[in-house]
């Protein structure tokens, strides 16, 4: 199987929405506070281990710098402070698939998922 391809990342700070359009036509609309919650660097993965999981920085999280790692992720550093996830683009295409009626300001797909 293929990688997934972007050909347009869109950050809109307003509403607190990445969005990115997939080489296939699909578009992915990824709220930050989802990002961040999912973030799979060292330090947020020991605290899934541990059964705590990175904390909720609430409604006004936002990105505040996206940096293309090669060509196959993107790491993205959020006002919380947090700069040290590497987000693959098969993550991303996997997150924008999983939770196609995102709300901007809310960390999970809607209606409440017990999957967040």
């Amino acid at each position: 199987m293929n990688s997934p391809t972007p050909v347009d990342i869109v950050d809109h700070q307003g509403s607190g929405v990445l969005e990115i359009g997939w080489a296939d036509g699909a578009t992915s609309r990824l709220p930050h506070r989802l990002l961040r919650m999912h973030c799979r660097c060292a330090a947020c993965e020991q605290q899934r281990r541990r059964g705590a999981g990175p904390r909720d920085a609430g409604a006004g999280l936002r990105l505040v710098r996206i940096d293309p790692v090669g060509g196959h992720a993107l790491n993205l550093a959020f006002s919380d402070g947090h700069d040290r996830g590497i987000y693959p683009w098969a993550l991303l295409r996997q997150l924008g698939a999983s939770s196609p009626t995102q709300q901007p300001d809310s960390p999970c797909p809607t209606p409440a998922s017990s999957a967040c």
